[in-house]
């Protein structure tokens, strides 16, 4: 066998998983024993559900919880909304206001 085929075998064989050694029962009978009793203390049943707080875990737990709903979508578009006309507004409308008020047209040409 090449060394790139022992390679890539032996990647996918885990070293020393069961060995004989470790098939015995006597000498790793202590660590068993340790395993076990730290299992036997672990909690049993469901985890507790754990109360959302702050205005993202609420805005979560409502919305995206057991009966999640359409809402955010709605929420993000409104605003994207609000976000693109206030960038409009700064960019380009306030020209068109500060023109009304001085009595000018669009066009920057005089009304008399």
């Amino acid at each position: 066998m090449s060394f790139v085929t022992r390679r890539a075998l032996s990647t996918l064989i885990p070293p020393k998983v069961a060995s004989p050694k470790a098939l015995g029962g006597a000498p790793d009978a202590v660590a068993m024993k340790r395993v076990v009793s730290f299992y036997e203390k672990l909690p049993r049943g469901p985890a507790p559900e754990i109360k959302a707080s702050g205005f993202w875990g609420k805005y979560q737990a409502k919305h995206f919880g057991k009966n999640p709903t359409a809402k955010p979508i709605v929420h993000a578009i409104v605003g994207l909304l609000i976000v693109g006309y206030a960038q409009n507004y700064y960019f380009h409308l306030r020209k068109f206001s500060r023109s009304t008020q001085l009595g000018l047209s669009i066009f920057g040409q005089s009304r008399n």
